[in-house]
């Protein structure tokens, strides 16, 4: 007979990957049932499963800005909602002042009862990035948003379904009833109902695992493994050094973080104080988007096969004053934040503890449309080395894990020509090892579109550490038909014509050590 009150260490290991599992089952159904390219063939989304309080348990290993953010997400609506939420509900947030991250990022968020429909002990979530959301540009991710209205719908816990019933012509009113209406709706709707049923799976199958081992057994270890991941942190911690870091962006704004840290009872302060004020550009982050890059560096710091969840959070102190750039204040713009503005988090946290040079620090996102066809896309650039590796070439980069589309799939499903897709040859900084190539990416327009650059490290390169070089800046540029070429900034909006190419010239990582 297992007790409850501690852990069986062979049970830890099966509930850790059982509770991972599931989150990777909801990844599967989303992914099979979706209608945009964007979460199908990108796997722009995440799933993850939380506790009756709204704390992260287990996630599949999807996209870490999401991932250390949705519990934010899920805690609000149970602040808001607690005393109205039934059994067959489904809610609908993208909130960034109340847990989410940016507007595109819409999260379903699913209550899970106990047998006789009397108690919340789960809630599953999952997180899809929308292609369109509204908002001044196609694509919902404005390049020069002042604030939130412009990047899109807000839905706060927006009640979707409704003890089973799908509330299609509330949802629609509320994509359609807006000064930058959504442009593709029905597409809207289909991915909602994709995470409905990514939500599905995960109830079904934690109700599974109760039916097997029992819900005081479901639940005790829950804990443990939250304890365990815990654990697993503050043994991290014991060899960290104190440090702290300057780290400018392009547009001049600066993040300063220090870390403190406290061998005795192994805990840590992440402090964010001397970070430039909000800012009147995109590139705020919102709180669960700071929170979601500390707990993504600590959580990369442990060697043991843990998931992420809230016990990583547990011996860390974080301190983000209020209406810095990375804790604005609505309606601040956010757009950029969760994507350009996390990596740099990242990169400052890793530059404090010494621990690697800086990656290319960019999603380098990119979106086009017009009223037919929206779509969104991040692209790869070069790694930072460290204290005994080189970068990698040509990939994701810490808080985006998605795909690039097929070149088949997007040239079949938009007017546009992948021409050509390449390394960026020496762009990452020498060192004793080197960082991570760039990469070179032209798409060629056959239709007259609106095209989007949202990036960074255009004007200041990567950082390298002890010694090693800084990696080589982005490049954005627009080569028209008639050959003329224009250069563009770190951030741009331009209308393409028919023949018109877009170049996007990625970051290379940071080299570690002297050569």
């Amino acid at each position: 007979m297992y007790t409850t009150s501690k852990p069986d260490p062979v049970r830890l290991e099966i509930f850790k990957n059982l509770y991972q599992f599931i989150a990777e089952q909801m990844g599967i159904i989303l992914q099979n049932t979706a209608a945009s390219v964007n979460i199908k063939e990108r796997l722009d989304f995440s799933c993850a499963i939380f506790d009756a309080s709204g704390l992260l348990v287990a996630n599949a290993p999807h996209i870490p800005v999401h991932l250390g953010s949705m519990s934010e997400s899920v805690r609000s609506l149970i602040n808001d909602k607690s005393d109205t939420i039934k059994q067959g509900n489904v809610y609908l947030s993208n909130n960034p002042y109340n847990g989410g991250t940016h507007l595109p990022d819409v999260t379903a968020i699913t209550p899970i009862f106990n047998e006789d429909g009397t108690q919340i002990i789960f809630y599953v979530a999952s997180r899809g990035h929308q292609a369109d959301i509204g908002g001044i540009t196609p694509g919902s991710m404005p390049p020069h948003s002042k604030t939130v209205e412009e990047e899109g719908i807000l839905f706060d816990n927006f009640l979707l379904v409704e003890q089973d019933n799908f509330r299609e012509k509330a949802v629609r009113e509320l994509l359609l009833n807006h000064r930058y209406p959504a442009r593709n709706p029905d597409q809207n709707i289909a991915d909602f109902k994709a995470q409905i049923a990514a939500n599905e799976r995960g109830l079904q199958e934690l109700g599974k695992m109760v039916e097997q081992y029992g819900i005081n057994t479901v639940q005790a270890y829950i804990k443990f493994v939250q304890v365990n991941a815990e654990e697993a942190v503050r043994r991290a911690i014991e060899v960290l050094k104190d440090g702290s870091f300057i780290y400018e962006m392009d547009s001049g704004a600066k993040i300063h973080v220090k870390v403190t840290i406290n061998r005795e009872n192994r805990t840590a302060i992440i402090d964010f104080t001397g970070t430039s004020a909000q800012l009147n550009s995109n590139f705020n982050a919102p709180k669960a988007v700071t929170q979601a890059a500390v707990l993504y560096v600590f959580r990369t710091l442990v060697d043991d096969s843990i998931p992420l969840n809230a016990g990583c959070l547990k011996p860390l102190e974080i301190i983000i004053p209020e209406g810095c750039m990375l804790n604005p204040t609505y309606p601040a713009a956010v757009v950029a934040g969760n994507v350009e503005t996390s990596q740099t988090i990242v990169d400052a946290l890793y530059g404090a503890l010494g621990a690697i040079a800086a990656s290319q620090g960019t999603m380098n996102n990119f979106t086009f449309g017009n009223q037919r066809y929206q779509y969104y896309e991040t692209i790869c650039g070069g790694s930072g080395a460290g204290a005994n590796f080189d970068g990698t070439d040509a990939v994701h980069t810490h808080m985006t894990n998605s795909r690039l589309t097929d070149p088949e799939v997007l040239e079949t499903r938009y007017p546009v020509m992948v021409e050509s897709f390449s390394l960026c040859p020496d762009s990452g900084g020498k060192g004793k090892y080197s960082g991570g190539n760039g990469v070179i990416r032209r798409i060629k327009f056959l239709e007259p579109m609106t095209a989007n650059i949202l990036s960074n490290h255009r004007r200041v390169p990567p950082f390298g550490l002890n010694g090693g070089e800084a990696g080589q800046v982005g490049r954005n540029w627009i080569q028209r038909q008639d050959g003329t070429q224009e250069n563009l900034d770190s951030t741009a909006t331009v209308e393409m014509q028919p023949g018109d190419v877009f170049a996007i010239e990625t970051p290379g990582g940071g080299g570690f050590g002297k050569r």
